[in-house]
């Protein structure tokens, strides 16, 4: 793994990645930009065109390593820019796309055309698309749209720009031993004290926040007043115990706790470890952990968050926990990851977890309530037996409706 510096839409990103990862799954699997399309993988279809230092570029036979230091713009980071704007309402115009898989890399290129051509000369056009591949469109609306922009900008007496908004001769990152300032070394140290950095989630001073890409919100009830509940949510050790596949690493704090969770699923086993800080709200018995881990194995990386709150049921007796569960995951967990099956899995977990804490409150022995890895297996195979007797039951339910 080595560690690289560059600035992707204007953000400076530093991570981890390995010598032979190309940049198109960099932007996708570890920064979420997923409008950076794969087709070919072999730089002929066009479909992963990004913008490096200004210029159109195949992402698929770049590697991240080599844009130490570049700028990078997906087709996100082009959201608001004014010839993408343009380009994608002439598209719609136009018809000048169907299944629109290739067209985030055709609009990167089109852009391109569009800064650098004095006028709109089809033959020019045509041949400057001519690393994009279109399955669907047949290019005739592709080209007309390219086509009413350039004349539309240049009766707006908007000149062209011979370099297309290059900045850079020579290959992506050449000459940039030192980048703003800050040389490699000072960078890589950079990235080891980055607080979202998977390596740093064992020593991470703080945790940041963040907007999680799913969130799952559950609830459970135990047969105990809230106040009880509440007080055994700050025994951190206790609550660790009842979560299945949960440990801690390091004795824990009021307000932070490092730990790791064991995930196993048939073949595929992951060990998230991590850190989180806790904030507690006693005033409404409310409360909220947020969490960074990472598994070496897998070269996954996730960030958490979850929220609590405890309602009084049953006149005081009982309680109800409010959870809503936020998550982000990244690396090559996140390819097998289905959002149904996750919902289902955590509603699985959080049963097993609020039996584990209905027993620990009832003050059963604390062997009796550590709790085992989390196992996928056997959670997939108690949601196949739990959905097959619900299809069973619509099954029957039907079958007397038409009787």
């Amino acid at each position: 793994m080595g560690m690289i510096a560059l600035t992707v839409n204007q953000r400076a990103v530093q991570a981890s990645v390995e010598p032979r990862t190309n940049l198109a799954d960099f932007v996708r699997d570890k920064l979420d930009l997923t409008g950076t399309h794969l087709g070919c993988e072999h730089g002929v279809c066009g479909a992963c065109t990004v913008l490096l230092d200004g210029a159109p570029a195949r992402s698929c036979i770049t590697y991240a390593v080599a844009c130490e230091g570049a700028e990078v713009t997906t087709i996100e980071g082009l959201d608001v820019d004014e010839v993408i704007v343009e380009l994608r309402s002439a598209f719609t115009r136009e018809h000048a796309l169907q299944c629109g898989y290739c067209t985030p890399g055709m609009l990167v290129s089109a852009r391109d055309l569009v800064l650098r051509l004095p006028e709109a000369d089809e033959r020019q056009i045509r041949v400057g698309l001519s690393g994009n591949l279109c399955r669907c469109t047949g290019y005739v609306g592709i080209v007309r749209a390219v086509q009413s922009v350039i004349d539309q900008r240049r009766a707006r007496n908007i000149a062209p720009e011979p370099d297309g908004g290059r900045k850079i001769l020579g290959p992506v990152g050449s000459g940039r031993s030192v980048h703003d300032g800050v040389d490699r070394a000072e960078r890589i140290r950079l990235v080891e004290n980055d607080p979202t950095s998977p390596e740093a989630a064992r020593s991470v001073d703080s945790i940041p926040d963040f907007t999680p890409a799913t969130v799952l919100n559950q609830h459970f009830s135990v047969a105990h007043p809230p106040e009880q509940v509440f007080a055994m949510f700050d025994d951190i050790a206790s609550v660790a115990a009842c979560l299945p596949g949960a440990s801690l690493t390091a004795p824990p704090s009021p307000q932070r706790v490092e730990g790791a969770i064991r995930i196993r699923i048939g073949p595929i086993a992951a060990t998230f470890v991590g850190s989180a800080r806790l904030e507690r709200s006693p005033a409404d018995l409310s409360g909220r952990i947020v969490g960074i881990g990472n598994d070496r194995r897998s070269r996954s990386s996730t960030q958490g968050e979850i929220r609590y709150r405890l309602v009084p049921i049953e006149q005081g007796a009982a309680t109800r926990v409010d959870l809503s569960i936020g998550y982000t995951l990244t690396g090559m967990l996140a390819q097998v990851g289905r959002p149904g099956l996750v919902r289902d899995l955590a509603a699985r977990l959080i049963a097993e977890f609020a039996g584990n804490l209905d027993r620990r409150l009832s003050g059963t022995s604390p062997d009796a309530a550590v709790a085992a890895d989390l196992n996928g297996v056997s959670l997939v195979l108690g949601l196949l037996r739990a959905r097959v007797a619900r299809w069973f039951g619509r099954f029957s339910s039907d079958k007397d409706g038409a009787a």
